[in-house]
């Protein structure tokens, strides 16, 4: 069921993006295999551009396989770009350059798909609601990680500060120094 959606979602997309199908079309009948934690989902490119689930495989391996961070669904909805720089590719060169392109370029025009149900203005002014929405979310989350950090470097002494390890490192450095003069002067009376 999963796999079913996320072919319908990625041909959605595609539907509206005539540059990626052109890029797919060479690839028509390469397999491609998109692993992320327990979900694997084989697909292949027809001669239209499109993906199509592919049920059994029956031993033949795909021609380009795409392993995704477990935590592929997090990144997604707040950085999806980070999700393509810890991705694993491997297989034939041409057929992964072209997905990992189409993948990292394929956009979704929520306003276009909302127009169609509520209007060109709600669908516009409900989009500028949903990016100012996850814009907001973004950087709470960000500001939770940076008083977090802050929190355990500043206050409650769980984690060194940058400055405490820098100082521990001058520190560490001017006590070697002087067991190293502290030797000469040794080996120098004797």
């Amino acid at each position: 069921m999963l796999a079913r959606g996320a072919v319908a979602a990625l041909n959605h997309l595609l539907a509206g993006e005539g540059w990626a199908r052109e890029r797919l079309r060479p690839f028509a009948g390469q397999h491609a295999r998109l692993v992320g934690g327990p979900v694997r989902l084989d697909l292949a490119v027809d001669g239209e551009g499109y993906f199509r689930r592919l049920e059994q495989i029956g031993g033949e391996a795909p021609a380009v396989t795409i392993e995704l961070p477990a935590d592929a669904p997090f990144r997604l909805l707040f950085d999806r770009q980070s999700i393509f720089a810890a991705a694993r590719l491997s297989g034939a060169a041409d057929f992964t350059e072209t997905l990992a392109f189409v993948f990292r370029n394929l956009r979704w025009d929520v306003e276009e798909d909302l127009s169609k149900v509520v209007g060109d203005i709600a669908a516009h002014r409900l989009a500028r609601a949903g990016q100012a929405f996850f814009g907001w979310q973004k950087q709470a989350a960000a500001n939770l990680v940076a008083n977090t950090a802050e929190y355990l470097s500043e206050e409650s002494g769980l984690v060194a500060s940058k400055r405490e390890v820098v100082r521990l490192g001058a520190e560490i450095e001017a006590l070697r120094a002087d067991a190293e003069r502290l030797e000469k002067r040794l080996n120098g009376l004797g």
